[in-house]
């Protein structure tokens, strides 16, 4: 399940990013009224957090994935 919640965290994060290169639109900062705020923060925080976890999802064997996805 962390897994999953982490995914979809840096997948928001990459669109946030996209959205930055091509429109110089800052979604996250809008939201949070500026990207100074505290909330802001936060949520980039969450976001790189997010990505490192995922970078284990690159190393993992592939079995260990699948088995714990079935699992619950």
């Amino acid at each position: 399940m962390l897994d999953k919640i982490a995914l979809a965290i840096a997948v928001i994060g990459g669109i946030n990013w996209g959205s930055i290169g091509l429109f110089q639109f800052d979604i996250v900062s809008w939201i949070c009224g500026g990207s100074d705020t505290v909330l802001a923060r936060i949520i980039f925080t969450l976001v790189g957090i997010s990505a490192l976890w995922c970078i284990s999802l690159l190393v993992r064997d592939r079995t260990e994935i699948f088995r714990t996805s079935k699992d619950q």
